[in-house]
């Protein structure tokens, strides 16, 4: 009977094991989800009153930041103390992202000071609540912004009268993140002053201190392109060089009792001094670096076996990456949504799958050669196995692949992590003098590094684009990576390489023969609309610039195209040369990966744009050609139209109009044309302006969109791309209620963010923010 019982007890207790196991995971799960809520309940409650958008209110306070600095405009985040509207006082978030941008300011405006981190001032602004551009797959502001605390945003204000509102109270007020920021600003000058004019001191200031504001986008573009744009940041391995160095030379000064005789290992022991002088230089370091999360990841690592040092514990690495997590996690539940998070700690995790519990020794007699041998190829298969495991999350986050990051990386990472990085933070706090050597000397090691990734970016097979995967193609692919990296031994780990092939040979999906697709994007004041057919592309317009280093090109419609895997474009129609309309435009035409085939525009032979294209022709009344039973179909400009706009204050009667139909559906792409240009339509061509979906012209201002014009198209859905809150007030008021009284669906990306309609048999839309929503999107 006692023999019978044993199984029986032993299944029971198997059964407690996993039923505590199950409980501890749902607790688990419970706590992770009320605590993310609890964040998300707390800093969402901080809203600005809508009634308070667009006032003058003068507030009080410090630059709680390291202010970035584009060219005249400087940003940052201000913590408020006290603000006053109407010389009341109210209540605004404590946290807000201003800009001071001479630009927007009136001409007899003085010039932007020079802000300083901790510094008090009082300054009139403007402000509005959290709102960003969204689009699939692309960048969403709104939750970075929940992310820093930060919820509202706005610019300082010149009224036009003495500027007595905008001035400094205080030089410095000192607090704890004020005197790291300031530490921060003097390091940051300090390097500047010590490379004036170079070309690549951004990537120094980027390497000492984690402020990467300064590095061209051409630069990342081929640090992307090479995969080693991870080095140009703070990275795990920065600082635990500097926390290790320093910890050394503290350990070998306690050794020798600072040379002083006074045996100090007998009161405690080198290696508690080395641990502790090593966490103290990483929790620094971390702070003058800007605390991302790569750098958090090694600060608590570090930490926890420091704290194991001292207790003298045995430490494991698995159980210090969890802890690691956890920590983060708990300080910032919204981690999970950056892809710094997942490729950090995915890093980590590959190193540990690939090398614990693994053992590849050498004999004892074993000499120096054969050792440094061994090393290297042990960096090498580290390198090759970190390459391989993040190729799934890659693609999910990125969409490319750098196939030539091993080379690259094997030749930028000991040249960057063992010379360049040491050269350029000891130069950071050298005097000037010396400085100019240090860092002068890691600057001509860049530019050299700069050169040869230049050359082996210039390969066709440089980088592998694919659409972002479906959630089955990622993980088929990642449990494939997973069997490809397990030990020797494991049985046919060739088999799993096919399971990334539904991963890395996937293609866009299109619609159907007969079909087409428009997306018109969310960029903002500005037009760009993307129209697909079963075998074509073609984009509308392409967007505003949002400044002299940034424009719709690079922040919407190059990433958009680039997840979706995307390319080339047989088209790019620019309706005409304003720049909320063709803004984005130099930077799509320029971008090597995504070659146009032909650019239809009403500009003048002589616009820098036309430089760029590869094939050009005007666009006039009657241009008509066909896609894939999709038709497409130029209605103006006039040759009148055409001269008429030589005069700039006329440039919109040149816009190109441009009717897409599909089956028995069509849509009109007017760009900006107005009254007149509706008129001459209308006695033109009246039977051919009939659509079902419409652009509202000129984003819907009151100077457009004419009562006799909207009856003949007829349009049962009308789109408005205009910005948040615009200065324009487009769409006007009247203009909006003219198409809800026509019985039109009336649908605004700055509302909506990015609208999706399918067209051909029937009408289809959809609204990203509707259809993917989050609550961070402020309803």
């Amino acid at each position: 009977i006692a023999m019978l019982c044993v199984p029986s007890r032993m299944k029971i207790a198997r059964a407690g094991q996993k039923a505590r196991l199950a409980l501890r995971l749902a607790g688990g799960f419970l706590f992770g989800f009320f605590w993310a809520a609890a964040f998300a309940l707390y800093y969402l409650s901080d809203e600005l009153p809508r009634e308070l958008e667009g006032k003058d209110i003068i507030i009080t306070g410090t630059i709680h930041s390291l202010p970035k600095l584009y060219d005249q405009n400087k940003s940052f985040i201000f913590k408020v103390e006290q603000s006053k509207f109407n010389e009341n006082y109210i209540i605004v978030p404590p946290r807000i992202l201003l800009s001071w941008n001479a630009a927007f300011q009136p001409e007899n405006a003085p010039p932007v000071p020079d802000v300083q981190p901790g510094s008090r001032w009082q300054l009139n602004v403007r402000l509005r609540r959290p709102h960003g551009n969204v689009n699939p797959d692309g960048f969403d502001y709104e939750v970075w912004l929940l992310k820093q605390g930060i919820r509202a945003t706005g610019y300082v204000r010149y009224d036009g009268k003495a500027d007595v509102k905008n001035r400094m109270l205080d030089n410095f007020v000192p607090t704890p993140c004020n005197v790291v920021n300031r530490a921060r600003s003097h390091l940051r000058e300090h390097i500047r002053a010590a490379l004036p004019d170079a070309r690549y001191a951004g990537v120094i200031v980027a390497l000492v201190m984690g402020d990467q504001q300064g590095i061209d986008a051409s630069d990342w573009d081929l640090f992307n392109c090479t995969g080693i744009s991870h080095l140009v940041s703070i990275s795990g391995l920065h600082i635990t060089l500097i926390s290790g160095m320093f910890a050394a030379f503290v350990a070998f000064l306690w050794r020798h009792s600072f040379f002083t005789g006074l045996a100090l290992p007998l009161l405690l022991p080198a290696r508690k001094v080395a641990a502790l002088a090593g966490a103290l230089m990483a929790c620094g370091y971390v702070l003058l670096a800007g605390f991302g999360l790569p750098a958090q990841r090694t600060l608590y690592m570090l930490l926890i076996v420091a704290a194991a040092l001292w207790m003298g514990r045995v430490t494991r690495v698995s159980p210090i990456l969890c802890a690691a997590l956890g920590v983060v996690l708990l300080v910032d539940p919204w981690a999970v949504l950056s892809p710094g998070f997942w490729l950090s700690f995915g890093a980590v995790g590959i190193i540990l799958y690939i090398t614990v519990g693994r053992k590849n020794r050498l004999p004892p007699d074993a000499g120096k050669s054969a050792r440094w041998r061994q090393a290297m190829l042990a960096a090498a298969r580290t390198q090759l196995a970190i390459t391989l495991g993040l190729v799934p999350l890659t693609l999910l986050f990125f969409g490319r692949i750098s196939l030539i990051s091993p080379l690259a990386n094997a030749i930028a990472i000991p040249l960057v992590g063992m010379v360049v990085t040491p050269m350029a933070l000891v130069g950071g706090v050298m005097p000037s003098f010396l400085a100019r050597w240090l860092l002068g000397a890691a600057h001509w090691l860049v530019e050299v590094l700069a050169a040869f990734l230049n050359w082996l970016g210039a390969f066709s097979f440089a980088v592998w684009n694919a659409p972002l995967p479906s959630a089955w193609c990622f993980f088929v692919a990642l449990l494939g990576t997973l069997w490809m990296l397990a030990p020797r031994g494991w049985p046919a780990r060739w088999l799993g390489l096919p399971c990334w092939f539904p991963l890395l040979l996937a293609v866009p999906a299109h619609p159907p023969e007969g079909e087409a697709q428009a997306i018109a994007l969310d960029t903002g004041q500005g037009s760009a609309v993307l129209v697909e057919t079963r075998h074509h592309r073609m984009l509308y317009d392409t967007g505003p610039a949002y400044s002299p280093r940034a424009d719709a090109g690079t922040r919407v419609i190059i990433p958009y195209l680039n997840a979706r895997g995307i390319d080339a474009l047989d088209a790019v129609v620019i309706s005409h040369g304003d720049k909320d309309h063709a803004g984005g435009a130099a930077s799509l035409l320029a971008y090597p990966d995504i070659p146009v085939r032909h650019v239809y525009s009403p500009l003048k032979p002589d616009d820098p744009l036309l430089a760029l294209a590869k094939r050009h022709d005007i666009c006039l009344e009657g241009l008509a050609w066909e896609w894939d039973g999709v038709s497409f179909e130029m209605l103006g400009p006039t040759e009148a139209g055409l001269m008429a706009a030589k005069d700039k204050k006329h440039a919109n009667a040149a816009s190109c109009v441009l009717k897409i139909t599909a089956g028995r559906h069509s849509m009109i792409l007017p760009g900006d044309i107005g009254i007149r240009e509706e008129a001459d339509l209308l006695a033109r061509m009246p039977e051919r302006l009939k659509a079902d979906i419409l652009l509202a012209p000129h984003h819907g201002s009151k100077s457009s969109s004419s009562q006799p014009f909207l009856e003949a198209v007829a349009p049962s859905l009308a789109i408005f791309q205009a910005g948040y809150r615009n200065r324009y007030g487009h769409p006007h008021s009247a203009v909006y209620k003219r198409y809800g009284m026509l019985g039109a669906t009336r649908v605004r990306t700055d509302e909506a963010g990015a609208v999706i309609v399918r067209f051909g048999d029937g009408v289809k839309a959809s609204e990203w923010r509707k259809e993917h929503a989050r609550y961070w999107y402020g309803r």
